[in-house]
């Protein structure tokens, strides 16, 4: 009997999955959450020792018995985020994340240094977009001096973690590629790229060893004993929380979309290629595993639901609920979700906008029904880059918190008109990191099977969960997500230049 465990580090809470790949049941599973610091000016923050507390307290709920018997364990982290660790291994300073926004000013200087978006991309695949790590680096140059001449390794949440983990710092370029200077058609570091950051410092020096997907590395004693955890588990590389639920979703072949209902909304696919836009419609990453991962992020999903539900005191349950009695199109009532800012579409300044304010839908449920629609349009937007990239898709896969949701599943389905899918478990990024995890253990005694066939044998769905588009939603919605796009073309220009 193996078993092996899925860390998912997220920006809002740490889960911890263990899975047993002979009965193929989850055993047990914890999740603990963790705080976040916003400032008005997009900083959005944490702190490393938030997440290690949090795997701790998150094994601290597993049975003794279950984790003497963990022989693998991988980790899926929140991606983008800049860890600096100095040559005692210890965080400088807090961490920057994902949806950090108060560093646009360093994207324009990184991509003005390098000869504009267009060399970014000619360069490593990708501009340098608002939350990506390279600007969190440049950021810390001119505002964090002491940590940035402290720093000596950079790290992201996922690769700090592993170093936490195992004692030994690495990364790979399924994560890497979220930094802006790795070169996704050669999973190499881009020179021109890290010399734009910080021309006076060789930034290579501090960047770790890329390890190839099926890779692992021995737990260290101390945080084996810590966690309760057998000195015998391997841990394997890991990668970004989307490379990891691309895995946990069964999303390893071509043909199969997933979108992520979480913190941030992402889309993904699988491609034998690099797939690179020179309009950067989309996030060219690798996959951690072989192939690359073409990817489409909004950074406000759940954010949206959740901060209407604060709004008007409704938990998930009883926003649910609410949805019952409302119809598709929020009776005209429209929210454009860019609380965060946003990454798709490309609004970093952007803020959320309500139209359509009448007396009779302005309820809570046509609030509530607003907010979901809104960041689901989002995600259209997405969709429709990719396919007019000539991508082809015949499964909408659903996993995040958001996919619990019957009516979003649906909603998801009639936006997208493609028949949706949900893994039986929804924590996709957990799942998938808990199966890289058997890969890397497999590889390691010898097996040469692949991902792939090792995907398809874990992943299973849940047919209760499945949703077809139907003609009166894909109606509705085709004029909803019309009247998206013109709200947001005259939106637009107030949050540019």
């Amino acid at each position: 009997m193996t078993l092996v465990a899925g860390i998912d580090a997220g920006t809002q809470s740490v889960k911890v999955l263990v899975y047993d790949s002979e009965t193929r049941e989850v055993l047990g599973a914890a999740s603990t959450p963790v705080a976040l610091v916003e400032r008005d000016d997009g900083t959005r923050e944490q702190q490393a020792q938030w997440w290690t507390a949090a795997i701790a307290e998150c094994f601290s709920k597993i049975d003794p018995a279950i984790r003497r018997r963990i022989r693998a364990l991988g980790v899926s982290g929140q991606q983008h985020g800049f860890v600096p660790v100095d040559a005692a291994g210890v965080v400088v300073a807090p961490v920057k994340l994902w949806c950090d926004t108060s560093t646009q000013a360093e994207c324009d200087a990184i991509m003005a240094a390098v000869g504009g978006p267009a060399a970014c991309i000619a360069a490593a695949g990708n501009p340098i977009l608002a939350g990506y790590t390279a600007s969190k680096l440049a950021w810390t140059r001119t505002h964090r001096p002491d940590a940035w001449r402290a720093m000596r390794t950079i790290l992201l949440p996922h690769d700090y973690l592993n170093f936490w983990l195992t004692g030994e710092r690495f990364m790979e370029a399924g994560d890497a590629s979220g930094t802006g200077w790795l070169d996704v058609r050669t999973r190499r570091w881009s020179p021109e790229l890290l010399a734009a950051i910080d021309p006076d410092r060789d930034l290579t020096a501090s960047l770790p060893p890329l390890l190839d997907a099926d890779a692992s590395v021995p737990i260290q004693a101390s945080t084996a004993e810590a966690l309760g955890l057998s000195t015998e588990v391997r841990v394997s590389v890991g990668g970004g929380d989307n490379m990891m639920a691309a895995i946990g979703t069964g999303n390893v072949v071509p043909g199969r979309l997933t979108m992520s209902l979480g913190t941030s909304g992402t889309l993904f696919a699988h491609a034998a290629q690099p797939v690179i836009d020179d309009d950067a419609r989309w996030a060219a990453f690798c996959a951690s595993a072989d192939g690359w991962l073409p990817l489409i992020c909004t950074m406000n999903c759940t954010v949206a639901t959740e901060t209407i539900g604060r709004l008007l005191g409704l938990d998930t349950a009883a926003r649910e609920a609410l949805l019952a009695d409302t119809a598709p199109g929020a009776d005209g009532l429209l929210l454009l979700p860019f609380f965060n800012g946003e990454r798709t579409p490309n609004l970093p300044a952007g803020r959320g906008c309500l139209h359509g304010m009448t007396p009779s839908n302005m309820t809570p449920a046509h609030l509530v029904r607003a907010a979901m629609e809104g960041a689901t349009c989002s995600l259209r937007s997405g969709y429709d880059a990719l396919v007019e990239a000539g991508l082809q898709f015949d499964t909408l896969l659903l996993t995040g918190g958001g996919s619990r949701s019957a009516i979003w599943r649906q909603m998801a389905a009639d936006m997208l008109e493609l028949p949706v899918r949900v893994p039986v478990q929804a924590e996709g990024a957990a799942f998938g990191a808990a199966l890289q995890a058997l890969w890397a253990l497999q590889r390691q005694g010898g097996d040469a099977g692949t991902l792939a066939d090792l995907v398809d044998a874990h992943v299973q769905f849940d047919d209760a969960a499945a949703a077809l588009p139907t003609d009166a939603g894909v109606d509705a919605y085709r004029t909803q997500y019309r009247a998206f796009g013109r709200h947001l073309d005259a939106i637009a220009p107030l949050y540019r230049g």
